[in-house]
């Protein structure tokens, strides 16, 4: 090919280009001995390694494509033999060469880059009193589960149960093993579309005329904070309270002023941690969380003010929205947000939320695409 032509693809698409760079300085970074022994870093990298490997394949493809109809262009026009052997290739070239242009484009879409990212999720009852702190304790089993099929780890941050098994409130640490190949494998990838709130219709245990009742409960979804220094918080700006653990009914599990409460002064967001017995372990929970609810309150505050940026992810994050329905009598599972409709409730209960899920994702690479369109 010519050297004009071989230019000419190059530049084409100039961030595929500078991602292609990126990602081969990224490649040699991760083989330094030095990264491979700071375990933090090695991870840093290996996330944006992550995210440009989707891109760098598709460009890597489309070049190759691009470069063979080039070279068979221009023996099509030296004529001969070659020439009209060669002709027969145009159209298939053409065509692949179209797929790959397109696939290459959408490569390009803006993502989520907190994709990757693994995820502090909360569930917390709301109105309907004891039923709602049952469908607290469903959700929860129903997230555990659903790491489960897809390989994560899951820790319990922090608790506060009820006298029949339900929980008031409880948060989560849900974790990647590894970093995925592809950013649309990570874990907020695929959980944070589950903010908001969510109502279940059925018959409560405590209902003596099987009766159904209609309650709620509400699901947050943090990205995590991995490096503290990400989020600036001055000690100042904290009030730390420590207290006696309790359990169920107010019933002591411990005699040590092991649980803490720290206090945001700025925002008044506040994050209470007993589950540990350790005060200091405790406390690191707590800003663990803390973090996390800092970051997420900062981007909602730029999604306010740039409205054409992140606009599936400022809606999702609406913690008022009502974004799904559990109707347990009809075993039907009805998503408020996309229109999906099932009537496997059982099973997703049961963790296999991925078709529901995948819903809300088709959509928002919809959005993304539309809009990157717009622009």
């Amino acid at each position: 090919m010519s050297s004009d032509s071989q230019k000419q693809i190059n530049t084409e698409y100039p961030a595929a280009e500078a991602m292609l760079l990126e990602y081969r300085d990224l490649e040699a970074q991760m083989a330094d001995p030095q990264v491979l022994a700071n375990p933090e870093r090695l991870r840093q990298l290996s996330r944006r390694y992550a995210q440009l490997g989707p891109v760098v394949t598709r460009y890597r493809n489309w070049l190759k494509i691009a470069q063979d109809l080039g070279e068979t262009r221009e023996i099509v026009e030296l004529g001969g033999a070659d020439g009209e052997l060669f002709a027969a290739e145009l159209p298939r070239l053409e065509s692949a060469y179209e797929l790959a242009a397109e696939d290459l484009r959408n490569a390009l879409i803006p993502r989520d880059p907190d994709d990757l990212r693994d995820v502090i999720l909360e569930v917390k009852a709301g109105e309907g009193g004891e039923e709602s702190a049952l469908f607290a304790a469903d959700l929860l089993r129903m997230y555990q589960r659903y790491a489960e099929t897809k390989g994560w780890s899951t820790q319990i941050l922090n608790a506060t149960p009820t006298d029949m098994g339900g929980f008031k409130d409880v948060q989560i640490a849900v974790k990647a093993k590894s970093v995925p190949e592809d950013p649309r494998d990570g874990v907020w990838a695929w959980l944070k579309f589950e903010a908001g709130v969510h109502r279940v219709q059925r018959v409560p245990v405590t209902e003596s005329q099987g009766r159904v009742h209609t309650s709620a409960a509400g699901v947050l979804v943090f990205a995590e904070v991995e490096d503290p220094g990400e989020i600036e918080i001055n000690d100042n700006d904290l009030r730390i309270d420590v207290f006696r653990s309790s359990g169920p009914g107010g019933q002591s599990v411990n005699t040590t002023d092991s649980a803490v409460r720290i206090t945001h002064l700025p925002t008044g967001i506040t994050v209470s941690m007993q589950d540990e017995k350790s005060q200091i372990k405790n406390r690191e929970s707590a800003m663990r969380v803390l973090r996390a609810r800092l970051r997420q309150m900062q981007l909602a505050e730029q999604a306010a003010k740039e409205a054409d940026q992140r606009r599936s992810q400022v809606r999702t994050v609406d913690r008022s929205e009502r974004v799904r329905t559990y109707n347990f009598p009809e075993n039907r599972i009805s998503d408020h947000r996309t229109g999906y409709k099932a009537y496997n409730l059982d099973s997703v209960i049961d963790g296999n939320l991925a078709a529901v899920i995948e819903s809300l994702r088709e959509m928002d690479e919809a959005e993304r695409l539309a809009h990157a369109s717009e622009n």
